[in-house]
């Protein structure tokens, strides 16, 4: 199997709306999430979120690309120029046509969908513009992002919840490692930051009013976010041909199901996804320095992981580094893994653990190293990122340093 790595990142979240800026966030413990801003948000209950403010600049899209791009499509636009940039890669020839993107997303163009039901059902329109459709459909990004930069290889997207950018990156990453293409541009996108978004999560009853504290004993729920993570994977040894800037290399996954309830995270199936990510990247348990947590700050998950990490990892559970990003940026849904790979990278490269900020109260059952509101300098080598979704739908992928 060929080895695969990293070589382009992008992004676009409440913390900046490039990479540079979100990681220096999030070494200085910045939180994203503030007041939202958008049409009646005053009849919500919950009325605080990452938000992404000035965005895009008013000269970024023309009339036409806006009755086709949904806020999340234009998220991952951006952050995927941003990687492909960076990564130094012409899509063209032999490339452009095995070469392909896989992202992920859980609500797809929810603007657009909350936009023309207020049309129809409020403002009793009896007609909507014909580009809803492709505006709004799950694919629509990925569809975008292969015609705009040329990806003629396989394209498509993945929807599994909070999971989806995990799984959509593990894809690309087993296209890749299996010879199927040299490079695939991955990551995820979200945003649900509208009325109607917000107002079917407030059902759920697992939303903060105030403020998102994983691991802390006084923590009252998740906190939504909004953005997207783009990255380009890579053949090793096409990247080192030509002499490309490796982030790092991507050195396994595992993907299982807790097939037990739609809604209540199950430790054995968080544990095995990373047992099975450690397994197929052939690392010891005692190897892995930082775990960037899923860590909602609902009960449930962060009670759950701290036990399936407990599982893993034994004795070395008490010496890893194990934070949730989601404190700063919020919780992106089906974005999510990928702004928070972002951490991994920061771990692995600059030797910088990202904090879980808002930490107040030590919590018995989720005595772990948190990285409690500060950054923290420390060499890693190894580092895990979980993602564990509604649906019991769980992807882990494992770095290492190159």
């Amino acid at each position: 199997m060929k080895r695969v790595v990293i070589t382009g990142a992008g992004t676009i979240n409440a913390l900046g709306l490039n990479v540079p800026d979100t990681m220096a966030a999030m070494q200085n413990g910045r939180c994203g999430i503030g007041k939202l801003e958008f049409r009646d948000v005053e009849r919500l209950s919950i009325q605080i979120g990452g938000q992404v403010k000035n965005f895009p600049p008013p000269e970024r899209y023309n009339r036409q690309q806006l009755s086709l791009y949904d806020r999340f499509t234009q998220f991952t636009l951006d952050a995927a120029e941003q990687a492909i940039s960076q990564s130094g890669l012409v899509f063209s020839g032999e490339l452009s046509a095995k070469a392909g993107v896989v992202l992920g997303t859980a609500g797809g163009g929810v603007s657009t969908w909350d936009d023309n039901y207020r049309a129809v059902y409020e403002e009793g329109k009896n007609r909507v513009h014909p580009f809803v459709v492709p505006k709004l459909m799950n694919n629509a990004a990925a569809s975008h992002v292969s015609m705009e930069h040329n990806l003629k290889g396989p394209s498509f997207t993945v929807s599994t919840a909070c999971a989806s950018s995990n799984h959509a990156m593990a894809q690309a990453f087993a296209m890749v490692r299996s010879g199927m293409a040299p490079a695939m541009v991955t990551g995820g996108s979200e945003s649900m930051l509208c009325f109607g978004g917000v107002k079917a999560w407030e059902g759920l009853r697992v939303m903060s009013r105030d403020a998102c504290r994983p691991f802390s004993a006084n923590r009252n729920g998740m906190v939504q976010g909004e953005g997207a993570g783009i990255f380009v994977f890579e053949e090793y040894e096409h990247a080192r041909a030509r002499g490309a800037d490796i982030l790092c290399e991507v050195a396994g996954f595992a993907m299982t199901s807790d097939a037990s309830d739609i809604v209540t995270p199950s430790k054995a199936g968080a544990a095995r996804a990373m047992k099975g990510a450690l397994q197929d990247a052939q690392i010891n348990a005692d190897q892995v320095g930082y775990i960037n947590a899923h860590g909602t700050g609902t009960a449930a998950n962060d009670k759950t992981e701290c036990a399936a990490v407990a599982d893993v990892f034994g004795p070395h559970a008490d010496r890893l580094m194990i934070s949730s990003t989601k404190s700063m940026h919020g919780h992106l849904i089906g974005g999510t893994g990928a702004v928070e790979l972002l951490a991994c990278i920061m771990a692995l490269r600059d030797g910088v653990i990202a904090p879980t900020i808002g930490y107040q109260e030590p919590d018995p059952e989720c005595a772990l190293d948190v990285v409690p509101n500060e950054a923290r300098d420390a060499k890693v080598s190894i580092v895990l990122s979980n993602a564990f979704a509604f649906g019991g739908l769980n992807a882990v992928i494992a770095l290492r340093k190159v």
